[in-house]
C-alpha cells in the first residue's frame, strides 16, 4: 500500500488519508448487536421487517456479513467479539455476553441461533452463554454441522464426523424420491 500511496499524487494521498479518518470518526458499534454502523443502532436493528424474536449470535462483523448474503435469515444478530479462549487470556469480561442476557431479558427473544466456531472455544462459548440464561424462556439452537459437500471423509476430524453421523438427516431432505 505505501508504494501505491508513493505513485499517487500528493493531494490525492491528503483526499485518500481524509477519506479513512472520517470513515473511521464515523463508524461506531451498534448499541444493540455490536455491528457496525455509521449511527447508534445499525441497518439491522433498525430495520422493523426483521423478526425481533430470533437472534443470531455471532463471534465477528465478518460472520454477519456472511449469512446476510445467503438471505435466509432475517432475524436480527449478537455479535460477541469472539469466543472464550482461556489460553490466549480471553474471559467472558472480554466479549458482549452481559449485553446478549440484557436482551434476552428484555425484549421477548424466544430463539438464540448459536452461529459460533464449531471448536471446541466455540462449544465452550455456547455452552458458557446456556449456563448464563438458564431459566430464561428462550430456545437455544446451533447452526447445522457436518461434512462439507464435496469433502473426502478420510479428511474430516473425529468432532465433525461424529456430529455429522448423530445428526444426520433422512435423504428426502436432499433428493427428491420418484413414485
Amino acid at each position: 500500500m505505501v508504494l501505491q500511496l508513493l505513485k499517487m499524487d500528493k493531494r490525492e494521498v491528503d483526499l485518500f488519508t481524509g477519506a479513512v479518518s472520517r470513515m473511521r470518526h464515523g463508524i461506531q458499534f451498534c448499541e444493540d448487536c455490536h455491528n457496525v454502523s455509521d449511527g447508534t443502532r445499525c441497518e439491522i436493528c433498525a430495520n422493523p421487517g426483521r423478526n425481533r424474536t430470533q437472534v443470531c449470535v455471532v463471534e465477528t462483523i465478518r460472520d454477519v456479513i456472511a449469512i446476510e448474503s445467503t438471505q435466509q435469515y432475517s432475524g436480527l444478530y449478537h455479535v460477541l467479539g469472539g469466543i472464550l479462549s482461556p489460553l490466549d487470556g480471553i474471559g467472558p469480561e472480554h466479549l458482549n455476553i452481559a449485553t446478549l442476557q440484557r436482551r434476552v431479558k428484555e425484549n421477548g427473544i424466544t430463539e438464540l441461533i448459536m452461529a459460533l466456531s464449531p471448536t471446541i472455544e466455540g462449544d465452550t462459548t455456547v455452552y458458557y452463554i446456556a449456563r448464563q440464561i438458564a431459566g430464561l424462556e428462550v430456545n437455544i439452537t446451533t447452526i447445522a454441522r457436518g461434512i462439507a459437500f464435496g469433502g473426502e471423509l478420510e479428511y474430516a476430524d473425529e468432532m465433525t464426523l461424529a456430529r455429522s453421523i448423530a445428526k444426520r438427516l433422512p435423504i428426502e431432505n436432499y433428493v427428491t424420491l420418484k413414485s
